[in-house]
C-alpha cells in the first residue's frame, strides 16, 4: 500500500541512505541541517513500512522551493514519482502557493523531462553551479487561482 507522510530528524539515516544510492546531493550533517530550518518539510513516500522516495520542500511566505526530489532506483519509472509531485503540487494548492521552484542538473535529462510533465518552466540558470561544473537549470511551476 503507498502512503505519504511527513517525516522528521530520527529519519535522517533513512534520508541520508536514499540520497547516497540516488543523486548524492547531500551530506549527512546537510540532512540535519535541513531538519532544522524554519518552513522546510521533509516528505516521504512509502510502500508499506519502506520509505522509497522523499522531497523537501521550503516554502517562503507564498512560494516555495524544492530542495530535494528523489525516488529509490529501484521504483523508478513505476509512477512513484508521479504520485509524489502530484501530492506536492496539491499541498502547494491547498496553502495558496504562487510558484513552485526547482533547479536539476543540465546533465539530467530524464530530471528535466519529468518535471517538464508537470509544467515546469526554465526560467533561467547557474552558471558552473554543481561541484562537476554543470550549469543548473532554474525551474518554476506557477500557479493560478
Amino acid at each position: 500500500m503507498i502512503s505519504i507522510k511527513q517525516i522528521n530528524e530520527k529519519d535522517i539515516e533513512l534520508c541520508y541512505e536514499l540520497d547516497s544510492n540516488t543523486i548524492c546531493l547531500w551530506t549527512r550533517k546537510q540532512w540535519e541541517n535541513e531538519f532544522k530550518k524554519r518552513g522546510v518539510k521533509v516528505v516521504a513516500i512509502l510502500l508499506g513500512n519502506e520509505i522509497i522516495g522523499i522531497y523537501v520542500v521550503h516554502k517562503i511566505i507564498d512560494e516555495a522551493q524544492i530542495n530535494y526530489f528523489s525516488i529509490a532506483k529501484r521504483f523508478r519509472r513505476k509512477g512513484y514519482g508521479s504520485y509524489l509531485m502530484n501530492y506536492l503540487i496539491d499541498q502547494c494548492e491547498k496553502f495558496n502557493i504562487k510558484k513552485l521552484l526547482l533547479e536539476v542538473s543540465e546533465t539530467n535529462t530524464i530530471a528535466e523531462v519529468f518535471y517538464n510533465k508537470f509544467n515546469f518552466l526554465t526560467v533561467g540558470r547557474r552558471k558552473n553551479y554543481y561541484k562537476d561544473g554543470t550549469d543548473a537549470v532554474l525551474k518554476e511551476k506557477k500557479f493560478t487561482k
